[in-house]
């Protein structure tokens, strides 16, 4: 079977799929990835096709269309939704046209993120299945609320609503310029409702986040959608580094940006004190010039490989890194900065394996120096370790694989 996935968003978005999309090749399917340009390095080091989208999630070439404004307002749904919806209404015409003409020929689209309402209109014009997928749970359900909703804000008879809800303004923000893809690109009529019914994977583990008693059948969590690194040798910096001494923290905010560079950077300096860390500066911009002989800076580094290797990792709570911290049996400390960033920090709060979470929008240094001190100590480390292996026991990408040629059957 043939099978096109279709996601837009940061790389903590994309590279699951990546992943996803090379299991399918490796059990004997094609498979070809569509996503942003940048985005895109994780499926073409696996030897998945790829098919870049128009857009740029980093923001650079149209900073009103940035994710970094939603760090400088703050992290409300309606602000969030409005700065996510603005990124794909700009581009639905032609992600829908680059979508039918990569997915002609396929047996069905999965299709996640902002590019999902675009998927499912391809897969109704191509008259094939549309599979969902997502790294967030927004299925409805009594347990938890929206991952989108500031947490512990509601009480706990809303939370099917408060998700129903959210769900829906989604589509409403969405809903103009998607029928005018449909008609433009496929000569669809316009989508009322949105859509429903269809099967969701969830590259999440049901160790960290279990899955709901009410969830309908057609959502699955699979377990963390990765695989092993391979042929990935550490520069000889960071290899030294890593030798001269203790296991050092890990700090590094992924695709975050549009924050103060110069106070963050102040903040880690101060709360890091003369403790060994390794820092990845991601897409923050932060100036790493001229940091203490105890900071070492990284570039792309594959977390399943690093994480192992440091003591503690204190990070923004996305849900790959998330996911790849506690996999590695290390605790984590989570600053959110905006989005569902705040529900995984409270999962990690929950599981044990995070002492407090922070808020990246006013993080001070005495705060994260207090964490991390926290966050080093036994019983948190034990529960960590007990956590992260019942999650490397997890195969998330043979769970979805296998869920997909069940509904493909």
């Amino acid at each position: 079977m043939k099978f096109a996935l279709l996601g837009y968003g940061t790389e903590g978005d994309t590279r699951p799929l990546a992943f996803l999309a090379r299991a399918l090749i490796d059990a004997g399917h094609e498979a070809i990835q569509l996503a942003d340009a940048s985005t895109l390095g994780t499926a073409k080091a696996l030897g998945v096709p790829a098919v870049p989208l128009a857009g740029d999630i980093r923001g650079t070439l149209d900073p009103q269309q940035a994710i970094s404004g939603v760090l400088k307002e703050g992290a409300g749904v309606t602000r969030t939704t409005r700065a996510l919806a603005n990124i794909a209404n700009a581009n639905a015409t032609s992600w829908l046209r680059t979508t039918v003409g990569a997915a002609r020929g396929c047996d069905a689209l999965i299709v996640s993120g902002l590019a999902a309402f675009v998927g499912f209109s391809a897969a109704e014009f191509l008259r094939i299945p549309a599979i969902g997928a997502g790294m967030i749970p927004i299925t409805p359900t009594r347990e938890f609320p929206s991952p989108f909703l500031p947490t512990q804000r509601l009480p706990s008879f809303l939370n099917r609503a408060s998700q129903s809800l959210v769900n829906q303004l989604l589509w409403r923000a969405f809903r103009a310029e998607t029928n005018r893809a449909r008609a433009a690109v496929c000569d669809l009529p316009p989508r009322r409702r949105l859509w429903q019914g269809h099967p969701m994977l969830y590259g999440i583990s049901p160790s960290l986040c279990p899955t709901p008693a009410d969830w309908p059948d057609n959502a699955l969590m699979c377990g963390q959608w990765t695989r092993p690194v391979e042929h990935w040798t550490a520069p000889a910096a960071l290899q030294a580094f890593l030798d001269a001494g203790e296991a050092p923290l890990y700090i590094g905010f992924g695709s975050m940006l549009g924050f103060d560079n110069a106070a963050l950077r102040r903040t880690i300096v101060d709360a890091v004190g003369d403790r060994r860390t390794v820092f990845q500066p991601g897409w923050s911009g932060i100036d790493t010039s001229a940091l203490p002989a105890n900071i070492h800076v990284i570039g792309d580094t594959p977390h399943d490989w690093l994480f192992p290797r440091v003591g503690v990792v204190v990070h923004h709570g996305g849900s790959g890194t998330s996911h790849s911290a506690t996999r590695a049996g290390v605790p984590s400390v989570v600053v959110p900065f905006a989005g569902d960033q705040f529900f995984w920090a409270d999962r990690l709060r929950r599981a044990g394996v995070s002492p407090t979470r922070l808020d990246g929008r006013s993080l001070d240094a005495a705060s994260l120096a207090e964490a991390i001190d926290a966050a080093a100590q036994p019983e948190i480390r034990g529960r960590a370790e007990t956590l992260g292996r019942r999650m490397r026991a997890e195969d998330g990408l043979a769970t979805a694989v296998t869920r997909i040629e069940a509904l493909m059957r």
